[in-house]
């Protein structure tokens, strides 16, 4: 029977919970790095072994950790991000007149076909690679000649928070930043370019502006990679050119204000997203967590309440604190800044709380285990 893995990461530590396929019952192992900022953890999709996480600490800097045994033990790796061929932390990326300085690691994306690789999206923003594990990290500072210079920082930060893989292409990434907009490379990382065409953002001088736009994330199903789902700081939209064009699909939601969107395994016009007042009130709409799910790809939506509080919840789910498994029916997991970690093992039709009352959560992933 196949089981599942979730990587939760917390204000205070990470933790890993799993369960057989029928995900009733979790064993919770944690918390690893204990009262440590664990921004991200994140498996590779080959060696479901090979767990990677950002460990992060105002007093003593940025960590990345290694596991090799399904987050069992964990060894610190790569702790030095090279820009120029200078080894240490706290340096400008490039040598370049921008001042930008490397601050944590915000989300972290292994390699489709290699365990050895992976990307590293950071603040200020900048996309890295390892080709050896996470021994040693280098630039790839093509992204930042994408209009680099017209970024600014969200209110979290000018951080790199989503990294897509394209399956049906190795040479394609794309990548979203706070709060400059979506940029895709067809070349493997060498040369970039804003695709943010059909985004409206009020809130910078030239609405349509070719970067500037505050996107919180950016999915998509790995059967059709050129369709691209995203939640903006206002709007969910939908793309079906690989980016090059968007189009709003909020539809019927409550708020089309929040962070975390995502593709059912099995279905990909079947996408989740957890609506929150306001850029201002980041909580959910009248005191009642529902998350949102359209089976035409947007527009249309509805409510999925069953097991959820429905008066007087005032948490937020953040942009990398969803996820959704490969087993049928497909599991769906979020965490939320009160520390709790809801399951649903229908797709959403109904939710049940796996633990309560963790450090605020950060992230969620999930490993599918035969």
């Amino acid at each position: 029977m196949s089981a599942v893995r979730l990587l939760v990461g917390t204000r205070k530590g990470a933790f890993v919970l799993t369960s057989d396929g029928k995900r009733d019952q979790w064993k919770i192992d944690g918390p690893h790095f204990a009262g440590w900022e664990i921004y991200h953890l994140k498996g590779s999709p080959v060696d479901p072994n090979r767990i990677y996480a950002s460990q992060s600490s105002g007093w003593f800097g940025q960590l990345i950790q290694r596991s090799q045994d399904g987050g069992k033990t964990w060894e610190p790796v790569g702790n030095e991000f090279v820009y120029d061929g200078t080894p240490g932390t706290h340096q400008w990326y490039d040598g370049t007149q921008h001042p930008w300085e490397f601050k944590r690691v915000w989300h972290l994306e292994p390699s489709l076909t290699d365990p050895d690789i992976a990307y590293a999206g950071v603040e200020d923003a900048a996309l890295f690679r390892t080709k050896d594990g996470g021994k040693s990290w280098q630039e790839l500072p093509g992204l930042r000649g994408a209009k680099g210079n017209l970024w600014q920082p969200g209110a979290g930060g000018m951080c790199l928070h989503t990294i897509l893989l394209d399956p049906s292409n190795s040479e394609r990434i794309f990548v979203a930043i706070s709060a400059a907009g979506a940029f895709r490379s067809d070349d493997a990382g060498q040369t970039w370019r804003p695709i943010n065409q059909g985004l409206r953002s009020e809130q910078i001088p030239d609405p349509e502006a070719e970067v500037g736009h505050c996107v919180h994330r950016i999915a998509m199903h790995s059967s059709r990679p050129g369709v691209l789902f995203m939640q903006k700081h206002w709007d969910v939209m939908r793309s079906e050119n690989a980016g090059d064009s968007w189009n709003e699909v909020s539809g019927n939601l409550p708020s089309d204000f929040g962070f975390p969107i995502d593709v059912h395994a099995h279905e990909p016009e079947t996408i989740y997203v957890v609506p929150i007042k306001s850029d201002s009130e980041h909580f959910p709409p009248d005191g009642k967590l529902r998350v949102y799910r359209s089976r035409s790809g947007g527009n249309e939506w509805e409510a999925l309440t069953n097991g959820l509080p429905q008066s007087d919840c005032y948490v937020n789910v953040l942009r990398d604190a969803m996820c959704i498994d490969s087993l049928d029916k497909c599991g769906v997991y979020f965490g939320t800044t009160g520390g709790q970690v809801y399951g649903s093992a229908d797709a959403g039709d109904t939710w049940k709380p796996i633990v309560r009352d963790l450090p605020a959560v950060l992230s969620v992933e999930v490993q599918t285990l035969a």
